[in-house]
């Protein structure tokens, strides 16, 4: 009987570099990884949503997670999570679904990568969450990790120094 693999969550504020680590770390180790939904999802919606296109999105999450329980891959890359999702709730809504609490509390996540916000926050057409936002987010995605005692590291600098910290985080924690 196989093993499940290892889930690394890639995470953080807007305009991070959440999406380009993910990609990075999955083709370095050659292994699968999650593409973010929430974006795809939003540019279909040109931006405008409400709280049940943020359940469909959290829902898919979820579906995108337990698909890979039956990989052979030593580990899958994820690009955001529902720990983004919930905050995403809790700000725009002041509501989070029970189900998504139990989503939470009884999902493996072996590491969150968290992307510090030492990189410029880049307007696009589904970001709304610069300025002062940026580090509230940041702070209470944190937060939000402790809090279900997740093991996570802080990803900083640019470009390659980014990816070599996110390397060496991957290995301190006996990921890869």
């Amino acid at each position: 009987m196989g093993t499940s693999p290892k889930i690394v969550v890639v995470t953080g504020a807007e305009s991070t570099g959440k999406s380009e680590l993910t990609k990075w770390l999955a083709h370095k180790y050659k292994v699968p990884y999650i593409p973010e939904y929430a974006r795809v999802y939003m540019e279909i919606l040109g931006g405008k949503y409400n709280y049940s296109d943020v359940e469909i999105i959290a829902r898919k999450q979820i579906t995108q997670l337990n698909s890979t329980k039956g990989s052979n891959s030593p580990v899958i890359f994820v690009d955001t999570w529902l720990i983004i999702t919930k905050i995403w709730f809790e700000v725009a809504f002041k509501v989070v679904p029970d189900w998504l609490e139990y989503a939470l509390t009884n999902t493996n996540i072996d590491l969150f990568l968290v992307c510090n916000i030492d990189l410029p926050w880049e307007s696009d057409t589904v970001r709304e969450n610069g300025g002062y936002m940026r580090s509230f987010l940041h702070n209470k995605y944190i937060k939000e990790i402790k809090k279900y005692k997740f093991k996570y590291k802080i990803v900083s600098g640019n470009s390659s120094l980014r990816l070599s910290n996110a390397q060496k985080h991957l290995k301190q924690s006996g990921i890869i």
